[in-house]
C-alpha cells in the first residue's frame, strides 16, 4: 500500500507532464530558485501565461493546462482545459487531481458527445470517490492521509462558452474591456466556499442546525469546526466520514463527538456563460494571489503589461505586497527559503489565458494547436513523505 502513495507523491514532483519536452527548455517551463514559470503558450483560444512560486516545505499548490481533445472522440468536443488545484495538510489530495480530474472529464464528455455542467460535476464527483479508495487504502499505514484535501477550480472553454467549477476559495476573475470608457473591468466568475464569508457561514449553519460550533472563530479567524477555512474541497475524508475520524489520526484532527453526516461538501459550485467579444482574458489563481491583490489591481496588471510573463508579473506584484505588509524588501524576501517563507506567503499559482474572440467563436469541433502542461516546483527525494502539519 505504501507503494501507491509514493507513486502519488513523485507525480507531484515532476517539473512537467510534457515528457518529450527537454528538461530546462521554455516548452516545458523554467525554475528560477522557488518560482516556476513559463511565460507564454498557445492554447486552442489565444495564449495563456503560467507561474507557481513555493512557500511551503512540500508544494502544496498543483496546476494544469489542457488544450485541444477535451474527450475521447474524434469528433470532440475541443476546447481548453484550466485547472488550480491548492492543497492544505500536504500535496497529495492536489497531485491525485491533478493526475486524474481531466482524464474524468474527458470519459463523461465522450459518453455525452458534448461538454456540460453535468460533465463537470460527475468529474468531481469521480474524482472525489477516487481519492476516498487511496485514503482507505493508506488509512492502516499512513493514517494522516485523512486529513489532507485541495480547494479545486475549473475553467473550461468550449465553443465560446465558459464553464466554471469552484469548491473552496481559489478564483477566477474576468477582464472585460468597457467600450465606453475604455476600462478593463474586473468581473469575479467563480463562487467561494470560505467560511470568512458571512452568507457562507450562515449556509453552513442553516445545512447544520443542531450544531452550535458548526463555525469556530477562533484565533480570530472562522473555521468549520475550529479546524479548516473551507467548507467544499476534495479529501478532507476526516471531515465527511466519521471512520476516518478517530485514532491513530492525530489528535488535533479529531472531533469530540462522532457526526452523522458530511461536514464538508465535495459539490461544485458551476457556472454556464458564453463568451462576449469584449471579455479580453481570465485570471485564474490559488487565495495566495488574492491575500495580497484586489481582483481590479490583477486585472490592471495584466491590462497594462505585454502578455508574456503575465503570471509571473502578477506573483511578482503579491511578494512586493508581502514583503511591504512586513516592512521588508523585495530582494530580502526571495532569499528566504522553502518552509520558512511560508510565515511571509503561501504557495502561489496563477494562470493567465487570453481570449482571441476570432478563436473563442469557432465551434467545438475546431481542433486548433494541443497543449498539456502543468505547473512544478522543487523536486524532492522519491522516499521523501510529506509532513501533514498545516491546514488551511
Amino acid at each position: 500500500m505504501i507503494v501507491t502513495l509514493m507513486n502519488l507523491l513523485r507525480a507531484c514532483w515532476r517539473p512537467s507532464s510534457n515528457q518529450h519536452a527537454r528538461a530546462g527548455s521554455d516548452v516545458a517551463g523554467r525554475q528560477d530558485g522557488l518560482l516556476w514559470y513559463k511565460d507564454t503558450g498557445q492554447h486552442v483560444n489565444g495564449e495563456f501565461s503560467m507561474a507557481v512560486v513555493q512557500a511551503n516545505n512540500l508544494l502544496e499548490d498543483q496546476c494544469q493546462i489542457e488544450s485541444g481533445p477535451l474527450s475521447f472522440l474524434d469528433s470532440g468536443p475541443y476546447g481548453t482545459f484550466v485547472g488550480v488545484y491548492d492543497g492544505h495538510g500536504g500535496p497529495e489530495t492536489a497531485c491525485y487531481i491533478n493526475d486524474h480530474l481531466f482524464h474524468h472529464l474527458k470519459r463523461f464528455a465522450s459518453e455525452q458527445n458534448s461538454m456540460s455542467a453535468d460533465v463537470l460535476k460527475k468529474a468531481y464527483e469521480a474524482t472525489e470517490d477516487g481519492f476516498f479508495s487511496v485514503v482507505t487504502k493508506q488509512w492502516p499505514v499512513k493514517p494522516q492521509i485523512a486529513a489532507v484535501g485541495s480547494c479545486c477550480l475549473v475553467g473550461v472553454i468550449c465553443g465560446g462558452i465558459l464553464y466554471v467549477a469552484n469548491v473552496g476559495d481559489s478564483r477566477v476573475v474576468l477582464g472585460r474591456h468597457v467600450k465606453a470608457t475604455g476600462e478593463v473591468l474586473a468581473v469575479q466568475l467563480s463562487a467561494e466556499h470560505n467560511v470568512s464569508i458571512e452568507s457562507v457561514r450562515k449556509e453552513l449553519q442553516s445545512m447544520h442546525p443542531e450544531d452550535r460550533q458548526i463555525v469556530v472563530l477562533k484565533h480570530n479567524v472562522w473555521r468549520v469546526k475550529g479546524l479548516i477555512q473551507v467548507c467544499r474541497s476534495i479529501g478532507d475524508a476526516y471531515l465527511k466520514r466519521s471512520e476516518f475520524n478517530r485514532e491513530p489520526l492525530y489528535a488535533k484532527f479529531r472531533l469530540r463527538e462522532p457526526f452523522h453526516k458530511p461536514i464538508l461538501s465535495s459539490e461544485p459550485s458551476i457556472s454556464v456563460q458564453p463568451l462576449q467579444p469584449h471579455d479580453q482574458f481570465l485570471i485564474f489563481a490559488s487565495d495566495g494571489l488574492w491575500e495580497h491583490l484586489t481582483n481590479q489591481e490583477a486585472v490592471d496588471i495584466v491590462h497594462s503589461s505585454p502578455r508574456n510573463g503575465s503570471a509571473r508579473r502578477l506573483i511578482k506584484a503579491a511578494l512586493q505586497e508581502a514583503a511591504k505588509k512586513r516592512e521588508m524588501r523585495y530582494s530580502d524576501l526571495k532569499k528566504i527559503d522553502r518552509g520558512v517563507r511560508r510565515h511571509f506567503h503561501d504557495d502561489i499559482t496563477v494562470i493567465v489565458v487570453f481570449l482571441d474572440s476570432s478563436l473563442v467563436s469557432r465551434a467545438s469541433t475546431y481542433r486548433g494547436p494541443s497543449v498539456s502542461l502543468r505547473g512544478g516546483g522543487v523536486n524532492l527525494r522519491s522516499n521523501t513523505l510529506a509532513p501533514y502539519a498545516s491546514q488551511m
